[in-house]
């Protein structure tokens, strides 16, 4: 299984036709296998993109938003889209592999808040 994820940094591009790059993983057993590889687009384009999909045979795309004739063309040629994400790529892709990552999902790492407290004497 291939996902591929839309960026723009180090994001989901908030955008599908304005991706600058796409972020490609292989997943394995659950796992990534290898190195992800980024891949640098010419040009922000949805046609270029889809295309680039294709060739890739990625079986995932997560991405920000996506004009609905082109969700349409890609879930037709049998790949899932989880669109309307914001967050960081990476947490992106590990949610999707475990199922967790649902579009319209707000990824973001989740960290401990620690307070002091300081004890009158």
């Amino acid at each position: 299984m291939k996902i591929l994820a839309t960026l723009q940094h180090n994001d989901i591009a908030p955008r599908f036709d304005l991706a600058t790059e796409v972020l490609i993983a292989r997943i394995v057993r659950g796992r990534i296998s290898g190195e992800p590889r980024t891949v640098l687009l010419p040009g922000p384009g949805s046609d270029e993109l889809c295309s680039l999909i294709i060739r890739e045979e990625a079986s995932l795309v997560i991405c920000g938003g996506i004009e609905e004739a082109h969700f349409q063309y890609l879930v037709w040629k049998k790949i899932e889209v989880i669109d309307r994400v914001i967050g960081p790529a990476d947490l992106a892709i590990a949610q999707a592999i475990t199922k967790q990552l649902r579009p319209g999902a707000i990824v973001r790492a989740i960290g401990r808040l620690e307070t002091k407290r300081s004890v009158a004497s």
